[in-house]
């Protein structure tokens, strides 16, 4: 199993952000064909100082080619569009093979 993974800064809008995120782009990424599980959860700390993000994504898939062949569909390039949108500046993205 492969999972992409989403950090985003901390935005200036934390209002409009959640609501942007909430209402239009986790739907977006529930439509992305071939998605097992996703979990987002709001960063609350570090063990030292202050966390560098506010939110982390985690969207689970078969394995790294189920996940670019979603990406590459209809639903995971109209996820990327939004995302891009309202996020572009604050996000950063990887993916990680679990162990």
């Amino acid at each position: 199993m492969v999972k992409l993974i989403a950090l985003y800064r901390t935005p200036e809008n934390q209002a409009e952000f959640d609501t942007h995120y909430e209402t239009i782009h986790t739907p977006l990424v529930r439509k992305i064909p071939g998605l097992r599980r996703l979990e987002v959860a709001k960063v609350t700390g570090a063990p030292i100082g202050e966390p560098p993000y506010y939110l982390m994504a985690e969207m689970y898939f078969d394995n790294q080619e189920a996940m670019q062949t979603a990406l590459s569909t209809a639903e995971g390039k109209a996820t990327a569009r939004d995302l891009m949108s309202f996020a572009a500046k604050l996000v950063t993205m990887f993916f990680a093979e679990v162990q």
